[in-house]
């Protein structure tokens, strides 16, 4: 029987560990874009897509960045996901050229709207887990379906008490 908590099985990851994935990432799709391999736009999903967005446009010379955000969690409790604002629809038409960037795909259902929305854009995350791996084209690394990812943007550094005890 597994008595670990969701967070206990963890993948910690530093700022210098999302820039160095985020890069790779870039690197990974330097030349994919359907106009002579460039992209039109980045969007950001938000909050989680927006470093690695801003990542990514930097090393691919991308001007135009804009965000979708999508609510599909309310605290602790994920609810079905939802549009609160929607990136420039001139920018977007029907996603062609537009590159879609998240931290992680988890459950693919965040970027199932999003891929409804505009079905011949690129999404592209720096993190994937199983289930939602269908619904992302590009990724970095690969994380098992349990695991809790800990982004540097969710934390704060404080004292640990030692494995042994004080």
């Amino acid at each position: 029987m597994n008595d670990r908590l969701p967070h206990e099985k963890g993948f910690h990851i530093s700022w210098d560990q999302i820039h160095r994935d985020a890069r790779a990432l870039a690197w990974r799709l330097d030349g994919q874009g359907p106009d002579d391999g460039g992209w039109r736009a980045v969007v950001a999903i938000t909050r989680g897509g927006m470093a690695p967005a801003m990542i990514v446009s930097r090393e691919l010379d991308i001007r135009t960045v804009d965000t979708i955000s999508v609510k599909s969690y309310n605290w602790q409790d994920q609810t079905e996901p939802r549009v609160i604002k929607a990136p420039q629809a001139e920018v977007m038409g029907d996603g062609t050229g537009i590159l879609i960037v998240d931290d992680l795909v988890d459950t693919g259902k965040t970027l199932e709207l999003v891929r409804e929305l505009y079905p011949k854009a690129h999404f592209a995350t720096v993190y994937a887990k199983p289930q939602g791996r269908p619904m992302v084209d590009t990724f970095i690394t690969e994380v098992s379906q349990d695991t809790w990812i800990f982004f540097p943007w969710d934390m704060a550094l404080q004292y640990v008490e030692p494995y042994r005890g004080t």
